[in-house]
């Protein structure tokens, strides 16, 4: 987002403010934008934000994808990363997947590494959409909503 002067007398000096929404975004980040300007000398000026956009809580992956063929179970393993320099406590709060698949959260690193494992249970052909919620003990991310997904394909006859 951007405000800015819309007229400089010449010679004079103006203001542009340069806004990013940082949410969803992680690390080490740029953005740049293009101002045009009616100087004869200098038709456009990029502009560049560079920015370290630190998080309280890491997700690797984000979401997590169980794709496999009935009678199969899939897993996936996603890892939480403390963000802050203070130990993290994750306290499952919400699973709407009962019957389709389960999972296990464990402790790598006390109060600064987790893993989950989702295992889907061998079933029909299908597809499910759900979510797991954690409750954590930083009010900077009191709750982490991780989204599923899953498609259990049919086994062709003779594939094993």
């Amino acid at each position: 987002m951007a405000s800015f002067d819309r007229a400089i007398p010449p010679g004079g000096e103006g203001k542009i403010t340069l806004s990013v929404r940082t949410k969803g975004y992680e690390g080490a980040k740029r953005w740049s934008a293009v101002v045009y300007t009616n100087a004869p000398n200098m038709k456009t000026v990029n502009l560049r934000v560079k920015a370290f956009v630190k998080v309280p809580i890491h997700l690797s992956p984000r979401y997590v994808n169980l794709y496999g063929k009935e009678g199969q179970s899939v897993t996936r393993v996603i890892e939480i990363r403390a963000g802050l320099n203070k130990p993290l406590t994750l306290t499952p709060s919400q699973f709407n997947l009962e019957g389709k698949l389960t999972y296990v959260l464990e402790e790598i690193e006390k109060g600064r590494r987790f893993k989950i494992r989702f295992t889907s249970i061998p079933g029909p052909p299908q597809t499910y959409h759900g979510f797991l919620k954690l409750k954590t003990n930083y009010p900077e991310k009191p709750v982490i909503n991780i989204r599923i997904k899953g498609r259990i394909i049919k086994a062709k006859k003779g594939a094993g």
